[in-house]
């Protein structure tokens, strides 16, 4: 029976892209086995294409931060209350500034754009070249604000180099959004 419920939360995990199944009949010492488990732990398979979804709302983009996994490195955009906002993240090769069109420079070899189809608040810095500190990041080199314009709030991410990653929306239970984008530390 354990056996059995161990099988099915690695399955879950496996889904998740949280564990990757052992090979059958594999056998490692002691030692080696929290080394395999590690590496097989990051084995994410993301890939890096434009990822979009929704549409345009009204809830208002809020503040942004940023944290370090493991295995990924994450940004979070906090939209208000209300419906769940659209997005567009893709790779680009320079970060445009909402409504003037002046290049962003960014550090790092790839940028990131995402496209947040919620209009910023007032508080929300949208034009920054500093958004969030990533200092010490593996991926991420640089986050910045690039402006919101007819209801797009646009943030600019330098990174290591073009790697994998993937976009969540995740919602509370007073109905605010946070939109998550994690970029792999490898491929």
């Amino acid at each position: 029976m354990r056996t059995i419920a161990i099988a099915a939360v690695m399955t879950a995990l496996t889904g998740l892209g949280l564990a990757a199944p052992a090979a059958a009949g594999a056998s490692t010492s002691s030692a080696a086995r929290p080394a395999a488990a590690a590496a097989r732990s990051c084995d994410l398979h993301w890939g890096s294409t434009s990822k979009h979804a929704g549409v345009m709302v009204q809830a208002k983009v809020k503040s942004a931060r940023a944290g370090q996994h493991r295995c990924f490195d994450r940004l979070v955009i906090d939209v208000g209350a209300g419906a769940k906002p659209g997005y567009q993240v893709r790779y680009v090769h320079r970060i445009i500034a909402d409504g003037s069109g002046n290049v962003i420079h960014v550090r790092g070899h790839a940028r990131l754009l995402i496209n947040v189809l919620a209009p910023a608040a007032a508080a929300f810095p949208a034009s920054s070249h500093h958004l969030v500190a990533v200092a010490g990041f593996s991926a991420f080199r640089q986050v910045v604000g690039a402006g919101s314009f007819e209801g797009v709030t646009s943030v600019g991410v330098g990174l290591r180099a073009r790697l994998p990653f993937r976009v969540l929306e995740l919602r509370d239970p007073g109905h605010h959004t946070r939109l998550v984008i994690d970029v792999a530390h490898h491929w």
